[in-house]
């Protein structure tokens, strides 16, 4: 950080750079692109793919907003399938059985790519998307937001699909001091488009193609998460034995059940035996989330709901003319999931606690 002050050089600096292609190595991606933001990163790419009015784009209702105002923002409309409700992330068998039903096509608007979000940092059922895309035709792209360093057959986050987009927002597990972002991609076109539209569409300066935004990496926050990315791979690793405590302490304690559901226990996170999961959230279900959420904070215990209202069902998106009902998975995980403590520096003797105040609760 002090190199760049006295460089001065605060916008697209040298170390964006650096970070850009360490970043894009690391997830297995010939081509990275910073941006402002997550937000900002999924808006590029799809401006990038070249969607916009006309289109749709198949997604989660079960999601951080920018997943689906983003696609709003390119012109778009967001169309939804039900989730998994082990893994919380986008089901391809529901995306299967609504492609076979609605007749995207010229008599409604165009579908041009499936955006699946790799939720809590476990990556969605990805072999089954690209036969859905090899079958249809259509472009496949990540939201990695909470992903950096997930894996799918080994395969990382963000090498994936046509395009991906990170989030460094500081409570991801790859953080920046500050909003940041990035697009990783393994097609040259697209990650050029990228590069320009970041900068008011501009591939030399002062003229511009296309109207591009405002989105660029600052120099400051690439060289945070320059330092930060030698130590991302065992911060994960870290999570991923904190997860494992976790698991054991609920065993131990004898409230953990086996179904999908919650009745009157407590139903773990649940990992695809082809995942690497990277745990940007522990997220367990329970039946009376809101109650256990008020007992946990009067006990100064931080809990979080990732996500109490469904996207089909926030206000702002009413026009898309979905209801209640349209998505029971969805809505029945926003009632049931609870987010507890989890980050590299949690002790043991924390997790005890954390466990020991939800056992009590439920008994």
């Amino acid at each position: 950080m002090e190199s760049v002050l006295r460089a001065q050089n605060f916008i697209l600096g040298r170390q964006v750079a650096e970070f850009e292609s360490a970043a894009a190595a690391f997830c297995g991606a010939d081509h990275g692109i910073g941006c402002s933001s997550g937000t900002d990163a999924l808006w590029l790419c799809l401006a990038a793919a070249g969607i916009g009015a006309g289109d749709a784009v198949l997604t989660t209702p079960f999601s951080f907003f920018a997943t689906a105002s983003s696609i709003e923002r390119a012109g778009a409309r967001p169309v939804f399938a039900d989730i998994d409700p082990r893994t919380f992330n986008l089901d391809p068998w529901s995306v299967a059985r609504l492609l076979e039903r609605l007749p995207f096509g010229a008599k409604q608007a165009r579908l041009k790519a499936i955006l699946p979000v790799h939720l809590y940092g476990q990556t969605a059922e990805w072999d089954r998307f690209e036969q859905l895309k090899q079958k249809h035709g259509i472009m496949l792209i990540e939201d990695a937001a909470q992903a950096f360093g997930a894996e799918w057959d080994g395969k990382p986050a963000g090498s994936l699909g046509d395009l991906a987009a990170f989030s460094f927002y500081p409570t991801k597990n790859l953080s920046a001091c500050g909003d940041a972002g990035m697009v990783s991609s393994n097609d040259a076109a697209l990650a050029e488009r990228v590069r320009m539209l970041r900068a008011h569409g501009m591939r030399r300066r002062y003229y511009h193609d296309e109207f591009g935004w405002n989105c660029r990496l600052d120099t400051l926050q690439a060289a945070v998460l320059m330092v930060k990315l030698n130590y991302i791979s065992k911060w994960n690793r870290q999570r991923r034995s904190l997860a494992v405590n976790y698991d054991k302490l609920f065993s131990a304690a004898g409230v953990v059940e086996a179904g999908i559901y919650p009745e009157r226990g407590v139903v773990l996170p649940w990992t695809h035996s082809r995942a690497t999961h990277v745990y940007h959230q522990y997220v367990i279900r329970v039946a009376r989330r809101n109650a256990l959420l008020a007992h946990l904070e009067a006990l100064g215990i931080g809990s979080e709901v990732y996500y109490p209202v469904p996207l089909h069902q926030q206000a702002a998106l009413r026009g898309l003319s979905y209801r209640a009902g349209d998505f029971p998975e969805s809505e029945r995980a926003a009632d049931e999931v609870l987010a507890l403590p989890i980050f590299p520096q949690l002790t043991y003797s924390e997790q005890q606690t954390v466990v020991s105040a939800i056992a009590a609760f439920l008994n």
